[in-house]
């Protein structure tokens, strides 16, 4: 039996990357998986021969489309026990004296306001059951400054906000709500750097900043976001999880050969 046996689950920016892996693995342990993303034939791609998938183009920023997507999702599976809204666009890296109220907009739209509209309507119905799990995906960006564009940071700081404060309105009725922080992953969205790097024949380069010395996979996050959709994570509630290769969990220094260690590599 998988560990998502007989849920019904909504996951967003299905089309490619960290959505398309957890759609897949969400799937993959028995549940019965909506993939979201304005993509239509990338989200067609994701569920394409896979059992208990099905895919929708929509735009998450917008109300009436969310409202409509849960509510005729509901209908048709008689709840709905997981959402994962993870679309998130980046913007580009815009020089701060450049940018405008649009450009800012156009990031909060998808990024805040996207899983602000899922948690509002999906969370009611999550209610009425005594049970739910809702992620977001935040970002390390949003819990410390590098990591992103100004307007993209704000709307990961703003997710992870979402998910502390929504989880006291949820308080004592079996609803939980927890946010991913992916660090450097190769999506989609973050094409462009690694086809610099490997351009650039530095691609050896990306990701040693952290701990581990390289960046991350979709499927790590999805591992995360299985966890916190299971049953596993029953008491888990209200956090923001770094899955970032150690990146976060220091203050900035320069890892050189003359670092001191705890330990040697034996010889």
């Amino acid at each position: 039996m998988g560990r998502l046996e007989g849920k019904r689950a909504i996951v967003t920016g299905a089309g490619s990357g960290i959505g398309r892996a957890a759609a897949r693995l969400f799937a993959e342990e028995g549940a019965t998986v909506l993939a979201v993303d304005l993509n239509a034939d990338g989200v067609a791609e994701t569920v394409e021969g896979r059992d208990r998938m099905t895919a929708e183009a929509g735009d998450v920023s917008s109300e009436e489309y969310v409202a409509d997507s849960i509510r005729n999702f509901v209908d048709a599976h008689g709840g709905i026990d997981i959402v994962f809204a993870n679309a998130g666009i980046s913007g580009g890296w815009v020089p701060l004296s450049d940018q405008t109220p649009d450009y800012w907009e156009q990031i909060l739209k998808v990024n805040l306001i996207g899983p602000f509209l899922y948690v509002k309507h999906a969370s009611p119905h999550m209610v009425d059951q005594g049970a739910g799990s809702i992620i977001c995906t935040a970002s390390v960006a949003g819990i410390r400054a590098n990591a992103g564009v100004h307007p993209y940071s704000a709307s990961k700081a703003g997710v992870i906000s979402l998910v502390q404060t929504v989880a006291y309105d949820l308080a004592g009725t079996g609803v939980r709500i927890n946010a991913v922080c992916p660090g450097l992953i190769e999506t989609g969205m973050t094409k462009p750097i690694f086809d610099m790097a490997r351009g650039k024949g530095t691609e050896d380069r990306i990701g040693q900043i952290n701990p581990l010395k390289r960046a991350g996979r979709p499927e790590e996050i999805a591992n995360m976001a299985l966890f916190l959709a299971s049953d596993e994570a029953s008491y888990v509630n209200g956090q923001a999880f770094p899955v970032d290769g150690g990146l976060s969990a220091s203050h900035p220094y320069a890892m050189g050969s003359g670092q001191q260690r705890a330990f040697k590599k034996p010889e």
